[in-house]
């Protein structure tokens, strides 16, 4: 019998996962709508904002999994969960169990500011602490928390960090010290989200990422990190569905 209703956005793919440690692998996307979180620069604002308020359905385990294989058919076998923040809901793991029953292999990223038991079930579970320039505080605490939860499952677990900017960089370097054991992923963020214009955008990136690799090459803390581009905005600039 299914359980609570999924607030969901958007479900769409095959496409690439195009960030985190695990960038480039085929995966279907399921968005959430709802965010604890109302970060400067966020690139799906749309989750929580009220701008798609009216787009939001809610959909049982199976309405997602049956819509999932209308798009994708038998072409996929990996699933991405974002948001929003896909942590606030407690019932994701109906579907992350109906995933895995079909052979699927889930993924999810979350900022680290709530739990939810069914972290241990997710196949590449990515905790992604928002900086300084996201005008968010975050609460050391709670990651804390999150982080020794999860200390068997370090194979399973990594972590990203968005870089803007110098103060970004050093909150980067505070959370690898904070988190030595654990697979670290920093990623220039982007500031350009209402340019329209392909090559511009492809232009602006690159030269982003460029800083941010000769940053962390300076850098004498960021030592066993991989520096990587937001690979979907490279390819699809700002557009949503990709």
């Amino acid at each position: 019998m299914s359980g609570r209703p999924i607030p969901v956005l958007e479900i769409f793919g095959p496409t690439v996962q195009g960030e985190g440690r695990f960038i480039g692998q085929k995966t279907m996307f399921v968005r959430t709508a709802g965010c604890d979180y109302s970060c400067n620069w966020c690139d799906s604002a749309f989750t929580w904002d009220g701008s798609a308020a009216s787009e939001i359905r809610l959909l049982s385990a199976e309405k997602v999994l049956r819509e999932l294989t209308e798009l994708g058919g038998d072409s996929f076998a990996h699933v991405t969960l974002s948001g929003g923040n896909p942590a606030l809901l407690p019932q994701l793991g109906e579907l992350i169990d109906l995933l895995h029953g079909q052979g699927m292999t889930v993924a999810l990223e979350t900022q680290g500011s709530r739990y939810q038991s069914w972290f241990r079930e997710v196949d590449e579970l990515t905790l992604s602490p928002k900086p300084p320039s996201s005008g968010m505080a975050t609460d050391w605490a709670r990651l804390d928390d999150i982080v020794e939860r999860l200390a068997d499952r370090q194979e399973q677990t990594s972590l990203k960090v968005v870089v803007f900017d110098e103060q970004d960089l050093a909150y980067a370097e505070s959370v690898y010290a904070r988190y030595p054991e654990m697979t670290m992923v920093v990623q220039p963020g982007n500031g350009e989200l209402a340019e329209s214009d392909s090559q511009r955008m492809l232009a602006y990136l690159v030269s982003r990422y460029e800083w941010l690799v000769e940053a962390v090459l300076r850098s004498a803390s960021l030592r066993r990190v991989r520096v990587l581009p937001q690979l979907h905005t490279w390819l699809w600039g700002n557009k949503r569905g990709v």
